[in-house]
């Protein structure tokens, strides 16, 4: 199988302290990854990292199997790769226009994507929520809209920061339930998280980050 992403060499300093000292990252193709550490290790720089959103030293870097110059950020992998925020951004309008803004952002032609958007919705079990105003919605309401409109750009890799952290019952299960799926449609996942069941989902990678180390388990 060809892997997703490759990197070598992670070096991330803030100010003079080197949080990130990664010597290899590889990210299989529809695989789970589950990524641990103490609090400050860096966690969601690494997220940014990946995503664009913040920027590092990498020595070598390949994206299905292709090389390719980390920087400037290419578009490639702004069209592959999609990050959900632990406290995600809604806008203030309805909830399905709300997924409807990533493919205008995109750019892409959005005439056909009717359907599409349908279905995302119905996956994260939000239909019924499609006319209602996104940012009144409550948390764990407002985590499946963004799961959903990361969904609908069909993304090859998914970051999950903290997917559910501020969730509680009905709520943090019916998260934790969406991301088999996206596996199984072929998304790659990387999750930050200190959940147990998300840690001990079958078949998840798990990667800890340790004095600027990634360590596999």
């Amino acid at each position: 199988m060809t892997s997703l992403i490759t990197l070598h060499g992670i070096q991330k300093k803030i100010g003079h302290r080197l949080l990130l000292d990664i010597e290899h990252l590889q990210l299989e193709q529809a695989c789970a990854y589950v990524l641990t550490g103490m609090n400050g290790a860096g966690k969601s720089t690494l997220l940014r990292i990946l995503s664009g959103l913040d920027s590092a030293n990498i020595a070598k870097a390949s994206f299905l199997g292709n090389e390719l110059h980390w920087f400037p950020y290419p578009k490639i992998l702004r069209n592959a790769i999609v990050y959900v925020h632990q406290h995600p951004m809604m806008f203030s309008t309805t909830v399905e226009k709300n997924i409807f803004y990533g493919l205008k952002a995109r750019g892409v032609d959005t005439s056909g994507h009717a359907s599409a958007i349908q279905q995302a919705m119905q996956w994260a079990g939000i239909s019924h929520l499609s006319d209602r105003q996104a940012n009144t919605l409550s948390g764990g309401e407002q985590q499946r809209v963004a799961l959903a409109r990361a969904k609908v750009l069909r993304p090859k890799l998914l970051l999950l920061d903290e997917p559910t952290s501020n969730l509680d019952g009905e709520a943090r299960e019916q998260v934790i339930a969406l991301i088999p799926e996206l596996i199984k449609e072929g998304s790659s996942v990387i999750m930050v998280c200190h959940d147990r069941d998300l840690i001990a989902a079958p078949g998840a990678h798990r990667l800890k980050l340790r004095d600027g180390k990634l360590e596999s388990r």
